[in-house]
């Protein structure tokens, strides 16, 4: 059983890619190679049963990882824990828990695309959490397998230190085996899926070839560790393959290098070498760094330990809402839980007692009676939200958060049967809890139930699953871009509330300016209070704060939060009697709109990076295709017949592009898409968008009457 491996023999990894490069297929591989199942089913199978991992009816139909998918296996006497992470950018917060709570990961490469847009981002997610990552790259059976020039991308697109630790035997249809440069002895996979490994001799002819890239190996890894740094300046050809394979663990854990390895998931070729290196190099539970906040201590940073007998710190990094009702899954950081404990969540102080633990195989799930330092389960019967941290009570520990990125586009949903709302609302509620890049909000002006995602693709798959879990089809409106507004210079006010009723009035007066923040704020409004000689009161400050901070939420222009500003009041005057909070938030938000019409706004677009592939026949059509939609071409190359270009488009013409490319691609070409940043809208567009939302204004308000 998975449980009884030490502390030191546990890896806790992840395996992550760019969309389609064989992921999911590597997981299945690895899953037959440990014994933990017992034939392999590929991903778009004509046998329609499909990959393990993927255990959605969704994922199997359309042929993509939509949630992580978490499972354990042994190797040999070594308990990996697995996440296989979906590679569609709409899915990134997927990948980015995964890392959050993983010691390593494999970074698998397609051959013949090498790093792309996905890539980059996922090697983004990796550095962040500080994650040490073994590269591989896959599918070296298919025409246009280059490995040395993918691992050569991964130096110049990504800055790793990438030192090759094997040489492929031919490549493409010529894909026979793998020589491994550090024990210089040639591999073969035979029977019907690789499970017999061949170990021989290198072939003559490669010989000389090998030695050298032995050689070169050598000087990389020397490069960054001491130790070997020493010995190959005493005498080179004296290393040690022990002494070597103790440099690379320590140089990938200390992230100063990334080791390269090579083969093919879907030809069964090197996936029990790539096993052999996740046990070898990448590391175990209690060499990965792992900090917690001291919430006794002024948020005082604490390197938890992952010791069984030191207090239990737990972090639930992903939710499911499963059969049996809410499945919480737990990277366990330091002491242990067992079933009948009662933990402390520490965002609300609640007590919550264990009913259930079990470890997750996809979507089976095997019981266990308690988990240790250093493992991943799930439990059950435990409310809570994605990112809270439980301990046993006597520390009062938090774990950091993770990065959430903001939503880009939205959807107006509906039940077409009124008689579902509840399994709508449910749904809602649940998404929106499991996926933090889901949002749902209620249009107050509308009355609309409003959905936000990361992309086209996100929400659909949402609306899909209400469809299918929840038997509530949707009606959605036309997707809407999260426009944003700004100002583009200095804009001053000073405006006087005065209202008198019977009784005490209202008096207020607030006097400053509104200024643009510098592009790299962090925050995207900001208060300075600049008030001397108490022309306003301290007490009526906090209001003044209030008033300003509810009139950015809603822009002038056309409707959407205002962002980039700093708002400064250095004046105002109060009545003794006839000021109150009311009266001075009011000013502000009235102050806030004399100050913005006259700071020049403008209004904001998010822009996507897109990264599109076709034929190189295509190139004139696909870079057409991209100007229409206003992109700004950043570079297109050609390698190995396929154009690959890479745009800047504002997200608001990216509706529909998937349909016009694959009609002038003749269905060879695919995309894939991220934000990138917001920038000004043309003169143009600004004002269509401008006379709708003053149409939409004036049709609400005959509404009303």
């Amino acid at each position: 059983m998975a449980t009884s491996a030490t502390i030191e023999k546990i890896r806790n990894i992840g395996i992550s890619a760019h969309i389609d490069s064989g992921k999911t297929t590597l997981s299945e591989r690895i899953l037959f190679y440990t014994g933990k199942i017992h034939e392999i089913h590929e991903v778009r199978g004509k046998d329609g049963v499909g990959a393990i991992m993927d255990s959605m009816d969704l994922e199997r139909e359309k042929g993509i990882t939509i949630q992580s998918a978490a499972t354990y296996a042994m190797w040999g006497d070594y308990n990996i824990n697995l996440i296989d992470t979906p590679g569609h950018v709409d899915f990134t917060i997927e990948v980015e828990r995964a890392l959050r709570v993983l010691d390593g990961a494999i970074l698998v490469l397609c051959s013949v695309s090498g790093v792309q847009s996905q890539s980059i981002t996922v090697d983004r997610q990796m550095k962040r959490y500080k994650v040490p990552r073994i590269a591989f790259i896959n599918k070296m059976d298919r025409a246009g397998a280059n490995y040395d020039r993918v691992a050569l991308q991964l130096k110049e697109k990504l800055g790793h230190h990438a030192v090759r630790l094997q040489y492929p035997i031919g490549a493409e249809d010529r894909f026979q085996g793998l020589i491994d440069l550090l024990s210089m002895k040639a591999y073969y996979f035979d029977g019907e899926n690789g499970e017999h490994i061949r170990e021989e001799a290198i072939p003559a002819d490669m010989k000389d070839e090998a030695e050298l890239r032995r050689s070169e190996m050598i000087e990389g890894v020397a490069n960054v560790d001491d130790a070997l740094g020493e010995a190959f300046l005493m005498d080179p050809d004296s290393i040690t393959e022990k002494q070597l394979r103790e440099a690379v663990r320590r140089a990938t854990i200390a992230l100063k290098m990334t080791p390269v390895m090579c083969g093919s998931a879907y030809k069964n070729k090197g996936v029990q070498l790539l096993l052999d290196a996740v046990c070898s190099y990448l590391p175990n539970p209690k060499e990965a760094t792992n900090e917690a906040l001291d919430q006794k201590n002024n948020e005082a940073k604490i390197i938890l330990e992952s010791d069984p007998e030191k207090p239990f710190v737990g972090l639930a990094f992903k939710l499911e809402d499963g059969r049996y009702g809410q499945l919480t899954y737990m990277r366990i950081y330091q002491g242990r839980v067992t079933k009948g404990d009662f933990i402390v969540n520490q965002v609300n102080q609640k007590k919550v007692k264990v009913p259930r633990i079990v470890r997750m195989h996809s979507s089976q799930m095997n019981d266990v009676s308690e988990a240790t330092a250093g493992d991943i389960v799930a439990l059950f019967g435990i409310e809570c939200a994605s990112g809270d941290t439980f301990t046993d009570g006597t520390v009062n520990y938090t774990m950091t958060s993770m990065f959430v990125p903001d939503a880009v586009i939205s959807l107006a949903v509906e039940p077409k049967d009124r008689a579902k709302s509840t399994n709508f609302s449910k749904a809602l509620n649940r998404f929106n809890k499991e996926d933090p890049t889901f949002r749902v909000s209620r249009d107050e002006e509308s009355g609309q139930t409003i959905i936000r995602g990361m992309g086209e693709l996100h929400l659909e798959i949402y609306i899909e699953r209400m469809k299918r879990e929840y038997d509530c089809e949707v009606k959605a409106g036309k997707p809407q871009v999260a426009y944003r507004e700004t100002i583009s210079q200095k804009g001053e006010f000073a405006y006087t509330h005065k209202k008198q009723t019977g009784g005490s009035g209202q008096f207020a007066r607030v006097c400053g300016y509104v200024e643009p923040l510098p592009s790299d704020a962090v925050q995207q409004y900001e208060f300075v209070d600049d008030i001397v000689g108490g022309s306003i009161p301290r007490e009526f400050i906090p209001a003044c704060d209030k008033g300003f901070a509810e009139a950015v939420k809603k822009g002038s222009l056309i409707g959407f939060p205002v962002v980039g500003l700093r708002v400064v009041i250095n004046d105002g005057a109060f009545h003794a009697v006839d000021s109150s909070e009311n009266a001075f938030k009011t000013a502000a938000i009235m102050g806030f709109r004399e100050g913005y019409s006259a700071a020049k706004p403008i209004i904001l677009e998010p822009v996507m990076k897109v990264e599109v592939s076709a034929p190189e026949e295509f190139q004139g059509s696909v870079v057409g295709q991209l100007n229409q939609r206003r992109g700004t071409i950043l570079n297109t190359e050609t390698a190995e017949g396929y154009l690959t270009a890479v745009a800047e488009v504002p997200l608001n013409t990216m509706f529909g592009y998937s349909t016009d490319l694959r009609s002038a691609t003749q269905g060879k070409g695919e995309f894939t898409m991220e934000f990138a940043r917001y920038s000004q809208v043309p003169k143009n567009e600004a004002e269509a968008l401008m006379a709708t939302y003053k149409e939409k204004q004036a049709a609400d308000q005959a509404a009303r009457k």
